[in-house]
């Protein structure tokens, strides 16, 4: 019969086929810290823009390309313009500019352990700083 097909499940099967999970870790030291340095975050705010933007430009690019595309009677037009405008809007928003990084989160610093503003176990920060506010509430009731 010769050779036969081999099937995803059959060749999954087989002995010879294995996964390896690569780690690049080895690459990490080959970097040059110009490309370390570069700033990849983006906060809450930037990110909300980013993906508004991203919508309204597609929306405005397809909107364009069909128009374009029906007064020459040509899809393929349609479908270059809206390319166009992946390309555009994928350059504007998956590259986390400065735009994106004005309105950084302000993070609580972490409390410290020897002032005894540690948080007990079996309850959480919230619920110990409600707990807080409640003694506070109290304390101002009372007077």
């Amino acid at each position: 019969m010769g050779m036969g097909f081999l099937s995803c499940n059959s060749l999954l099967r087989t002995e010879h086929y294995t996964t390896k999970y690569i780690s690049m870790e080895y690459i990490l030291p080959l970097v040059p810290d110009s490309i370390k340095s570069i700033p990849v975050h983006m906060d809450f705010d930037g990110q909300k823009r980013a993906e508004r933007y991203f919508q309204v430009i597609i929306i405005v690019f397809a909107v364009v390309g069909f128009i374009w595309g029906y007064i020459t009677q040509l899809f393929s037009q349609t479908l270059y313009i809206l390319f166009a405008g992946v390309i555009v809007s994928s350059i504007l928003t998956l590259i986390p500019w400065g735009m994106y990084r004005k309105k950084p989160l302000p993070w609580q610093p972490p409390r410290d352990q020897q002032q005894g503003n540690t948080v007990s176990k079996g309850s959480t920060p919230a619920s110990s700083a409600n707990q807080t506010q409640n003694k506070t509430k109290k304390k101002k009731l009372k007077e």
